[in-house]
């Protein structure tokens, strides 16, 4: 992504103003990661627990009437993980530590959030622009059919039939006929 360079800007500024963060990133609300400046954890892990994440809770605010998602906080025994709306396109995921004040967690996590929403809404729309500029392509043609062969017509009658009777020859040898050969050896069954 070309915002990429100016996210991962967005993140260090987030980190350096708030000191007790341990990790930030961004990412696609597919759980692609955009950017990141996690030190010590799986970028791609924690942006696909992200995007799973925001699944379940976007049904939850959904089926509460709490409205769109906005933000979403867990707390564990050493630390927070706050998920940050960002824009239509992304979301922000920042680990704190314990002792983080979370009202200003929060404050500045919505910033950011803010920040690469714009950023990533700015990129998405100059692309989807380029892809309206684009020529449009030529729907694609069917591969070439090898022409249909149809089967020629026989030239001779077929075995088993009668062929069409020649006025100017004897009648007896020019019909073919043929019978099959009886079975002989099964008896013949006598009417009841």
């Amino acid at each position: 992504m070309a915002a990429g360079p100016e996210i991962l800007d967005e993140l260090r500024r987030l980190r350096a103003r708030l000191p007790q963060l341990t990790g930030a990133l961004a990412a696609g609300v597919d759980g692609l990661v955009l950017a990141h400046d996690t030190p010590g954890v799986e970028p791609e892990g924690v942006a696909a627990l992200t995007a799973a994440a925001l699944g379940v809770a976007v049904r939850l605010t959904d089926s509460t009437g709490q409205g769109d998602l906005r933000e979403l906080l867990v707390r564990g025994r050493y630390g927070y993980v706050a998920t940050y709306a960002a824009g239509g396109h992304a979301v922000l995921t920042v680990l704190a530590q314990d002792r983080v004040n979370v009202g200003r967690l929060h404050l500045e996590g919505r910033r950011a959030g803010a920040r690469i929403g714009e950023l990533v809404d700015a990129y998405e729309a100059k692309a989807r622009e380029a892809r309206a500029r684009e020529p449009k392509a030529l729907p694609a043609k069917p591969p070439a059919q090898p022409p249909v062969r149809t089967p020629a017509r026989p030239t001779a009658a077929p075995l088993w039939t009668r062929s069409a009777r020649d006025t100017t020859t004897d009648a007896r040898t020019t019909t073919e006929s043929r019978e099959e050969p009886r079975n002989t050896s099964w008896p013949t069954p006598k009417p009841h």
